[in-house]
């Protein structure tokens, strides 16, 4: 198993980042919170998981070792593949999703695309007793979270590689550009993966 990968930052593309490890370009299907913090050019270290298929091998990179964790624990639940795992993520982050199982937080997994109501529900018995208690906050150890400028295009690209149409994540943007703004008013850079979220329930609120 490849447990993480360590490079240069060799492409980036909405769903992928591709990593250069010893010369090969390592293509890692990643969230768009992960992806909004590699920057071409710049080292990275992504945790990863391997998922073999009969026809592919896809490996998937993440932030840190309890987004991997996380991500796998989720695909014993029956139904979850890796896709919707990696979109549970997108949505939100391990411990929220710890949080919302443990409190039965339905409306938290319904907001994740291609969940509905009855799944949901079936998901929130499933791993009740597999995904953990929540930790509580923590710094990750992967690759931090700072969006630097260009926010505004990180997010709305983010959006745009999770299905939504261009016109709902210029909508989505501007209705958290807020948070963004205060920020930047305390002197510090936008997160996309916190403005992300924010941005994915204004859309999940809208439907």
């Amino acid at each position: 198993m490849i447990a993480f990968v360590s490079g240069r930052v060799a492409a980036l593309a909405p769903d992928t980042a591709v990593v250069e490890v010893g010369g090969v370009g390592m293509a890692l299907q990643c969230t768009p919170g992960t992806l909004a913090a590699l920057r071409v050019g710049q080292p990275a270290k992504l945790a990863t998981s391997l998922v073999v298929r009969e026809e592919s091998l896809t490996l998937y990179g993440f932030a840190d070792d309890d987004e991997r964790q996380t991500f796998e624990l989720l695909q014993t639940a029956s139904g979850v593949g890796p896709r919707l795992a990696q979109a549970m993520l997108a949505v939100h982050a391990p411990d929220a999703l710890r949080r919302a199982v443990a409190t039965g937080d339905e409306k938290a997994l319904t907001a994740v695309p291609g969940i509905g109501k009855k799944g949901a529900q079936r998901l929130l018995l499933e791993l009740k007793d597999r995904l953990g208690d929540p930790v509580g906050p923590g710094a990750g150890t992967g690759v931090g979270s700072a969006a630097g400028p260009g926010w505004r295009e990180q997010l709305t690209a983010a959006l745009i590689g999770l299905g939504y149409a261009t016109r709902e994540a210029d909508e989505a943007v501007v209705a958290v550009a807020p948070q963004a703004e205060a920020a930047m008013a305390e002197g510090a850079q936008p997160a996309v993966p916190q403005l992300l979220r924010a941005a994915l329930q204004t859309l999940n609120r809208a439907r």
